[in-house]
């Protein structure tokens, strides 16, 4: 399970649970980031959940006023980008047999990786994509060439499962309490909101 973390200082790690609203918005804007900035991006979804676990921190979407508040922001944004943004009506799911689907594919093609995490992301914010249904992940993993089948076994792959465990502990260890969560150049950043940031200590090299 080498390749946990990525040191490289030609990457940007993108930490992230796939039920996040503001990650949904990152995930369509951060490979256009990298590429104004020449750096890679390291796809990384992991349970939230977790970390909540761990800080007693609770999440948006279960925080009165906070939870109203977020899902008229977040399709203020939606406005904003023209992007589709419709709740799932039983949001948030715990995306498990997403995240562990992400890592058999990453396995197979780091590429399609990308592709199929954006992909989940349109799939629960466009139409209410069960995250949590290994079958449900199973059919889009099947859009991208896999056999179906191969899916369902990967997600319930005893070694999968330890890969999206070592990840979420990995996250949590580092300090990753939020999502979207991502690491530039050894600093730490959270939240939408602070991608342009980012971009800019990237560009200037800190200050």
């Amino acid at each position: 399970m080498s390749g946990i973390t990525n040191d490289s200082p030609r990457t940007i790690e993108f930490w992230f649970d796939f039920s996040s609203g503001y990650a949904y918005f990152a995930a369509h804007e951060i490979e256009a980031l990298g590429a104004r900035v020449e750096r890679n991006i390291l796809w990384r979804p992991f349970m939230l959940g977790a970390a909540f676990k761990r800080t007693g921190a609770k999440g948006l979407s279960s925080t009165p006023m906070k939870a109203e508040y977020a899902f008229n922001d977040w399709k203020r944004i939606a406005r904003l980008r023209n992007l589709q943004f419709h709740l799932p009506a039983e949001h948030p799911y715990v995306a498990l047999a997403a995240t562990r689907a992400f890592y058999w594919v990453e396995a197979q093609s780091l590429d399609t990786s990308k592709q199929f995490a954006r992909r989940i992301f349109d799939r629960y914010f466009h139409v209410g994509l069960d995250t949590s249904a290994p079958s449900a992940v199973a059919d889009v993993v099947a859009e991208f060439g896999f056999s179906r089948q191969d899916a369902i076994n990967g997600i319930s792959d005893p070694e999968i499962k330890t890969i999206t465990r070592a990840h979420c502990d990995d996250a949590i260890k580092r300090g990753v309490f939020g999502s979207p969560f991502f690491f530039a150049d050894g600093e730490a950043f959270w939240g939408w909101d602070r991608m342009p940031m980012m971009e800019d200590w990237i560009r200037n090299r800190g200050w």
